[in-house]
């Protein structure tokens, strides 16, 4: 086993010569005849510790790093475009430039500078893509024993069709990337990719337009059934948990969706595949090599990387585009925002009827005289609703902080959709952050609104929240989340049983897509909603075990709460048929998108893994190496967010963020819950960048090398299996005769 460094402008066979004699070296470099002075340099700042402005190792300011780079970009990009007229005497300056020691160096060079553009047409298009490469050669590339990779390859790549099975059943993405080896080097079933076609690229001119054309009329004004989609006469019914659509013969409309049998026994098969040792040391070991690899690359490449960035004309960290695609929406405002809101409220419309209490209404002033406070009184300290250390593994404390100053009367004026003046507060709260997004342009956040299934008009009141203020900006898409608090409301008695609860959240979502004009405001709204979240505390025990013997959902009728993965398969399945059914209607689809991982049973991740297409949190994969490989190799994405985490489950500093990174998960940073974690108003920490071409060259190939490496040796065993038989057959022929 050996250790090279592929350079792109090398050949890959380069011959290494068995000994090379000194002399014959060029030891020369830049720093030729500067060694005294930066010696004399650093003696001098050694002996005048007080007066040390940087570390005692850097360089001095003769010969920045940057000034190299820079000079090298020069000269090659003279070299490029004079070497037919001058190519000796350019190619000397470029070989004492780039430390090009050898002649056998500068003839190849030579060579590629000569050779016909024709036999080179990518160098010309993608030059920038030539980076140093670290390859592993040898026969045995992962460090452990063939049967071992055999049996762990297998399990692996068994786990990435299950996904790919749920994930095209209900059309959601797939990592192309990965569906193309499952396809193509195993030969196996033509993998459904038909439900997240490739979209075509297509050349931008230099003067195109940055951002998006703005609509003439409002995407919430158009509210005529005339122009909605005809009604179909369709009847919906929920039967063991899963919506069925009838049609006017009464016979059912095949709408494809998991069986719960199967899912049960692909389930086991991950739970047992993710403590199964041989593949837990195989897993561990390649996701040691992905981060010492990330490493490599780093120290190789940093300046490259560096300079290419510089490049890019009017992009920084600031003009990108990022999107908060974890961030929930009765908090996506800071503090101050939510305390000169408070304020302004209070002098403008202190006479208005706010909350009843007791069959009588009460005004605004008359609410905050209740509490003996003015708007004077009122602070950031006053709202109190920042997450503190006591918050950390006490969800409930942290859910009480959404109660400005303590007061859940105040929640519900002013962060809530549902009450007495219609969310009129909180629209108006949200159009103030859209305003913000908008006006720096490149921040666009998925704004996560709540459906809790307790009663069936709660689509039709959330829509016509956000029709009625007109809640809409081109930054911001919308996310509906389902708290699972089953065993609440029936503790409350405001639901029989768990398919009640099932029919309050899907059935609107079915007749609005049979029959739009039946519900206009909410076929409008679900034209900008993206998918669907489940919330609540992970932490919390599961007193059942989801398999065949659990009870329908029109059978809970228990006081405990169903687990983590009776949720998500009764909402994915539903999610699966409406689904189909929208795009039978032409319409937009959803994907599901859950919290998990945050806390609580690994089981959680394996649910996730199954079933949804991104998740958020994911902290636990640090515990299951098998989960966190798989989730790689399918490139999970995976909305992460340390400062929630710090207040909540675990310390800043054990945050595996950037492990997961330097591995190559696909990975973003998000805010949350900016009311409980921020105290400026511009959010900062919406997203990875990741730097220029180079990087993403760099993430392909890896996720290219571990794909190969297990389907080659899946495939592999084929053929030897195909060569034995061959063979036997050949042996047993005479015998036959």
């Amino acid at each position: 086993r050996s250790l090279s460094l592929d350079l792109p402008s090398r050949s890959p066979c380069w011959p290494t010569p068995p000994h090379i004699p000194h002399g014959h070296i060029d030891l020369r470099t830049s720093m030729d005849g500067k060694y005294k002075e930066i010696a004399e340099e650093l003696f001098s700042r050694s002996l005048a510790e007080s007066e040390m402005r940087s570390a005692p190792y850097e360089f001095p300011e003769e010969s920045p790093i940057e000034q190299l780079e820079e000079r090298r970009h020069r000269l090659e990009r003279q070299i490029s475009q004079d070497i037919k007229f001058e190519p000796d005497i350019l190619l000397r300056a470029k070989q004492d430039f780039m430390k090009t020691d050898s002649a056998t160096d500068l003839e190849y060079m030579k060579e590629q500078s000569q050779a016909p553009k024709e036999l080179y047409p990518e160098r010309e298009l993608v030059p920038e893509r030539e980076y140093q490469r670290v390859t592993i050669s040898g026969e045995e590339k992962c460090g452990v024993p063939f049967t071992d990779l055999l049996d762990a390859a297998k399990c692996v790549v068994k786990a990435l069709f299950i996904r790919e099975k749920y994930i095209s059943l209900s059309m959601q993405s797939f990592c192309r990337t990965t569906a193309r080896y499952l396809q193509e080097e195993l030969g196996g079933r033509p993998l459904d990719l038909n439900t997240f076609e490739e979209m075509p690229e297509s050349s931008v001119s230099a003067d195109a337009t940055v951002h998006p054309p703005v609509s003439e009329t409002h995407p919430y004004e158009v509210l005529d059934p005339a122009s909605m989609p005809p009604g179909l006469g369709y009847t919906c019914k929920m039967v063991d948990g899963v919506v069925h659509v009838y049609t006017q013969n009464s016979s059912e409309l095949d709408l494809p969706y998991p069986d719960l049998q199967e899912y049960i026994a692909d389930m086991n098969m991950m739970m047992a595949l993710i403590i199964n040792g041989p593949v837990k040391s195989f897993c561990y070991r390649r996701l040691q090599y992905l981060s010492s690899k990330f490493q490599m690359h780093i120290l190789l490449n940093e300046m490259k990387e560096l300079a290419a960035q510089k490049k890019v004309p009017h992009r920084d960290f600031y003009n990108i585009r990022k999107v908060d695609t974890h961030i929930h929406a009765s908090s996506c405002m800071n503090q101050k925002h939510l305390l000169r809101f408070i304020k302004r409220a209070m002098k403008k419309y202190p006479g208005e009827i706010v909350h009843v209490e007791q069959g009588r209404g009460q005004t605004l002033s008359e609410v905050f005289e209740s509490m003996n406070l003015t708007a004077f009184d009122l602070s950031v300290d006053t709202l109190d609703m920042h997450a503190d250390r006591n918050t950390f593994h006490r969800f409930d404390k942290f859910n009480s902080k959404y109660n400005p100053i303590g007061e859940s009367i105040l929640r519900e004026i002013f962060i809530k959709t549902d009450n007495h003046v219609e969310g009129k507060y909180f629209g108006h709260m949200i159009k103030e952050v859209m305003a913000d997004l908008e006006e720096s342009k490149y921040q666009n956040v998925e704004l996560r609104l709540s459906i809790y299934g307790r009663s069936r008009d709660e689509w039709d009141k959330l829509a016509e929240w956000a029709v009625k203020h007109k809640v809409y900006s081109d930054n911001v898409r919308w996310l509906v989340q389902v708290p699972r608090l089953f065993d609440v409301y029936h503790t409350k008695k405001q639901l029989s049983n768990f398919q009640e609860m099932l029919e309050n959240i899907f059935m609107p979502l079915f007749e609005v897509t049979v029959n739009p004009s039946s519900h206009p405001q909410l076929h409008l709204f679900l034209e900008h909603v993206v998918g669907f979240d489940s919330v609540d505390d992970e932490s919390k025990p599961e007193h059942h075990i989801f398999n065949l013997d659990s009870p329908k959902p029109v059978n809970w009728t228990e006081e405990d709460n169903p687990p983590y993965s009776y949720y998500l398969y009764y909402m994915y399945a539903n999610m699966t048929v409406l689904n189909h059914l929208r795009r039978q209607r032409n319409l937009n689809s959803f994907v599901l998108r859950p919290h998990c991982g945050e806390a609580g049973p690994i089981h959680h991740l394996v649910s996730g893994f199954m079933l949804s297409e991104n998740i958020s949190h994911g902290l636990l994969l640090r515990k299951a190496p098998v989960l966190q490989y798989l989730y790689y190799l399918a490139q999970i994405g995976i909305a992460m967010s340390p400062l929630s985490n710090n207040s909540l489950f675990l310390s800043y500093h054990r945050n595996p963020l950037p492990e997961y990174l330097s591995r190559g998960l696909m990975v973003s940073l998000s805010t949350d819950d900016p009311l409980q974690f921020h105290f400026t108003k511009t959010i900062k920490i919406q997203g990875i960048k990741e730097k220029t071409y180079i990087r993403v060259a760099y993430r392909f190939e890896t996720l290219c090398e571990e794909l190969n490496l297990i389907t080659q040796a899946v495939r592999s065993e084929e053929l030897e299996t195909v060569e034995e038989q061959g063979s036997l057959c050949m042996g047993a022929g005479p015998a036959r005769r």
